[in-house]
This record gives structure tokens, C-alpha cells and sequence, in this order.
């Protein structure tokens, strides 16, 4: 018994993997982790890692899911494989964070099952035993992932918001579960929110879906309304011991100015943004004593599509730009719309952060089954767009739903897409997908206050199109090297520190990677 209690003890101080995946397959490769009331395998970080060794964290289609492995040091470097070396002194963007949204498919979901899945669900996100999720999106008021549209005051007219308050949805399927997040997480937890959509009597429509906009002009009474809309969100909020850090100014705003578009949506064109901005929601904002440095508004939360022209058009106004805090993107055709537009729109205005805001997989019309148990193709999907972004100035990586049902929703127009952990009620377990490992192998090991850092490489050609590698800096001073291959074949590297000397990897067929030391 002493000697177990000693392995166990071991076991913990090194920082391997006490719980291990139980895998379920679904087919060739595509592998789940199955967790139930019982059982869930635990992600740990090492520690004690000595001054001429790196932990290695994988993640790949074989079936590996975060697993450790202890590499050495050495004072030479073999001339026949390229190598990396590492540049500490050039430091690019800080790492804010990853994350979830918390709507209310996710809350419906996690009380569908019981409670003691439903603490290791939450356990999995935002203990430092799961992911260690420290940002989290949340809907103003309904999405498509509700069962239902609604707003917070659906009393026509009510431009002074008398009738203004939050619904069962916040106070059953959202707030316990931010609460909850929030004891579990040892930081603080960044909020932000995103509207969907006026109520639909403020809107051109009088509707929340379809096409249309808020009625008039900025400055006038409905965008004064809408202003003070967003105020009395977050002080409502407020009362329930939830603070925000920030929020956008309106999810997919392209969405609400397409004809008939089939959920809650609004157009909002960048010039009227602009004006509702200078005109309605700063001055609301700083009489609530909402300031850029207690309250981060950010523009765009639409597709890189809209980029730069849509930044330009509002912060080329200085009246309007000084309530900005930041750029939010989607990553929806991400194929089509390369990530160096990001670049090129920092170039253009570095004075204000980028976030990737929105990803899911399953969403494209023609992506069948909408829930691909185990699929490693949308796990790498994820992973290649979460290095590309960070290499292309974004702080931090928010994923759409935290949980979805087998089928993908409840959705109430039927949207079903995939999500990094599905609940399967009749068995009373969940599935941790491979997108789940792909987003450990950043959020784990990339804390917050991280820097995205430099680094060379000794050969032109050692980095092919399908394999993306970044360098970090964490708080720790740890650096740290992630490396996505997509491709069928490994490849050999050398990573050089010049503080510890070379490394000999390599970087496995279909991987996804992290090295700290």
C-alpha cells in the first residue's frame, strides 16, 4: 500500500496523465475519450522538469491525446537537420486567453445529465486538470443555439427600458454555470458579450432575424436606446457578482443585411457603427463609468472577410476609435480568407489588440454528419487555425458552444454544428472529441501574460506549407514551441536555445505538438 501511495505521489509531481483517456473509436482514427460519472481522464502539466530536459505534449490522429514524453538537451546538433533557434529578444503579442460560449445549448446540455458529469464537464473546461479555459463568450440574450428567440424587453416603445430584464435562460443556463467556471478557475475568468440582435420593435424589420437594422439614425432615439441597452446588460449582470471585460458591438453583422436570413441577426454596415459609437454608446458608456480600461469594446466579431476595410472605416475617426479597444474575427471559410490579412490589418492599426472570437466545425452546408464523433480532420482544422492566428497577432483563441448534443444543438432553426465535448443522454456520458486535445495543446501550456516570440531557421526550405511552428515566452520565463503538421509524413527538426543547448524532435505525421522548457 506504502509503495502505491508513493507511485501515486510520483505520479503527481511529475505531472503525468493520472486518468488517462478511455478511447472509443467511431470508425478508422477517429477516436473519442469517453468520460461518465465514474471515470475522466485528467490532463496535467509536468513539473520539476530539469534545467537540460523539455516535456513534450502530443496530440495525434493515432490515438495519442496530450501525452508527456521527456526529451534531453545536448551540446551538439546533427548538421543534416535543419534547425530552429530561438530569439527571446523579439517579442511580438501578449496571449490573453482561450475559451467558450456559454449559450444556452451549452447549459441545456450540461443539465441534461447528472450532476456529477456535470461537474466533471465543467472540470474539463476550467479546472487545471481540463483545458484551464480563463475567457468565456456570452449571447445578449438569445442565438440560434436557444430554443427560441427572445430579448431582454420586448415592450414595444419602452425607449426608457422599464421593462428591461434578464430571462429564465440567464438565470437557469447561464449564470450558474459562469459561477461555477469561475470557482473552478484559479484566474480570473475574462468575459465578454456579443448581441445577436435588438428586440425586434427597434429594428427596420420588426424582426430579430431576417433583414434588417436598428430603426433611424445614430443619435437619435433607438440607438440611444440600443446604447443603454448594453448598459443595463452588464449592471444587471453586475448584481449577480459577474463582471464583464468586455464586449462586441454585434456578432456577424454582415448576417442581418442578407434577405431572409433564417436567425437572430442584425445590419449593422461599419459607417453607422462609426457614428453609434461616437455619438450613442461611448458617452453611454463613460456615464456608466465604462472606460477602454474596465470595458473593452471591439469592432468587427464577423469573418477576416471584412478586414481591414471595416477597421479602417472606424477608426479613421478619432472620435469613434477612442472607445476601441480591439478587433474581434471569426474563422468561418478560413480557406478563403488568408490569416495574413490579419497581419496587414495590424500593420495598418497596431494600437489595438486582435481576438479570434467565433470557430466551430459542422457548419458548412454541405459538412455531413454534422457531429463527427472523433473526427481528427476537424481537430486539425482547429489546431492549424489557432497557430495561424497567434502568428498573425491574435491574443487568444474562443471556440463557439463548450457543449452540444449528439445531434449538435438543441438549435432552434436546426444550425446544428460540432463542438469539443458532446453529451450523449441516454448512456449519461460525454465525449471529449479530438478538437478538445488539439485546444489543450495551446490553452494548457500558453498562460496568460505569454508573448508570441522570434526565431530563424537554417534552411529555406525546412518548413513545408503543411506544417506550422510558433515560439512563446510564458510569465515562467518557460519557452515554449508548437508545432502542427498536417501532413502524412514526419518530419525531423532541431530546436536550439541558446541558454540550453540543441534538441533533436521530431515532429510526427498528423500532429499536433507542444515543447516547453
Amino acid at each position: 500500500m506504502f509503495i502505491c501511495q508513493l507511485f501515486i505521489v510520483f505520479l503527481l509531481l511529475v505531472g503525468l496523465e493520472c486518468n488517462p483517456c478511455q478511447p472509443r473509436t467511431f470508425g478508422e482514427h477517429n477516436i473519442v475519450c469517453v468520460c461518465n460519472a465514474t471515470y475522466c481522464d485528467d490532463l496535467y502539466l509536468a513539473s520539476n522538469i530539469a534545467p537540460n530536459q523539455a516535456a513534450l505534449y502530443e496530440t495525434n490522429k493515432n490515438g495519442a491525446r496530450f501525452q508527456l514524453s521527456i526529451l534531453n538537451f545536448s551540446k551538439n546538433a546533427d548538421p543534416s537537420i535543419p534547425v530552429l533557434s530561438v530569439n527571446q529578444s523579439q517579442m511580438f503579442q501578449f496571449i490573453l486567453g482561450f475559451g467558450g460560449a456559454f449559450t444556452d445549448a451549452t447549459g441545456i446540455n450540461i443539465k441534461s445529465v447528472t450532476p456529477r458529469l456535470q461537474k466533471r464537464i465543467m472540470s474539463s473546461y476550467f479546472s487545471r486538470k481540463g483545458l484551464q479555459y480563463n475567457m468565456g463568450r456570452i449571447p445578449i440574450s438569445s442565438t440560434d443555439f436557444s430554443t427560441h428567440p427572445y430579448s431582454y424587453d420586448d415592450i414595444a416603445g419602452d425607449f426608457d427600458l422599464k421593462h428591461f430584464k434578464l430571462t429564465k435562460e440567464d438565470l437557469t443556463l447561464k449564470i450558474p454555470f459562469i459561477k461555477q467556471a469561475m470557482s473552478l478557475s484559479n484566474e480570473q475568468i475574462l468575459l465578454f458579450g456579443s448581441p445577436w440582435s435588438a428586440p425586434a420593435w427597434m429594428k427596420t424589420n420588426n424582426a430579430m432575424n431576417g433583414k434588417g437594422g436598428i430603426k433611424g439614425n445614430p443619435g437619435e432615439k433607438y440607438y440611444k436606446t440600443w446604447a443603454n441597452y448594453f448598459i443595463r446588460f452588464l449592471k444587471e449582470y453586475e448584481a449577480y457578482n459577474i463582471t464583464f471585460w468586455g464586449f462586441t458591438l454585434q456578432n456577424e453583422p454582415t448576417d442581418g443585411c442578407i434577405a431572409n436570413f433564417p436567425f437572430q441577426s442584425m445590419c449593422f454596415p461599419p459607417e453607422l457603427q462609426r457614428d453609434f459609437l461616437k455619438l450613442d454608446l461611448g458617452p453611454a458608456l463613460k456615464k456608466a463609468g465604462f472606460t477602454p480600461e474596465n470595458m473593452k469594446v471591439m469592432i468587427g466579431d464577423d469573418d477576416r472577410a471584412i478586414l481591414p476595410k471595416w477597421v479602417d472605416k472606424i477608426l479613421e475617426d478619432p472620435e469613434a476609435a477612442q472607445y476601441v479597444s480591439g478587433v474581434a474575427f471569426h474563422w468561418y471559410f478560413e480557406d478563403f480568407f488568408p490569416h495574413k490579412i490579419l497581419d496587414v490589418t495590424h500593420g495598418l492599426h497596431p494600437d489595438v489588440f486582435y481576438l479570434a472570437s467565433e470557430a466551430c466545425t459542422g457548419s458548412y452546408f454541405w459538412e455531413f454528419p454534422k457531429v463527427e464523433l472523433g473526427s481528427w480532420d476537424r481537430a486539425a482544422r482547429y489546431a492549424r487555425d489557432i497557430i495561424r492566428d497567434l502568428l498573425n497577432w491574435s491574443i487568444g483563441w474562443i471556440d463557439w458552444n463548450l457543449v452540444l448534443d449528439m445531434q449538435g444543438g438543441p438549435n432552434w432553426v436546426k444550425n446544428y454544428v460540432d463542438a469539443p465535448i458532446i453529451v450523449n443522454v441516454g448512456t449519461d456520458e460525454f465525449y471529449k472529441e479530438p478538437m478538445y486535445y488539439a485546444l489543450a495543446q495551446f490553452s494548457k501550456t500558453l498562460p496568460r501574460g505569454s508573448y508570441r516570440i522570434g526565431f530563424k531557421v537554417s534552411s529555406s526550405d525546412a518548413l513545408d506549407s503543411n506544417l506550422d511552428v510558433a515560439f512563446f515566452q510564458t510569465p515562467q520565463n518557460q519557452v515554449v514551441f508548437i508545432a502542427v503538421n498536417k501532413q502524412n509524413q514526419s518530419v525531423p527538426l532541431t530546436l536550439h536555445d541558446p541558454h540550453k543547448g540543441f534538441l533533436k524532435i521530431t515532429v510526427n505525421a498528423n500532429s499536433i505538438q507542444s515543447y516547453v522548457w
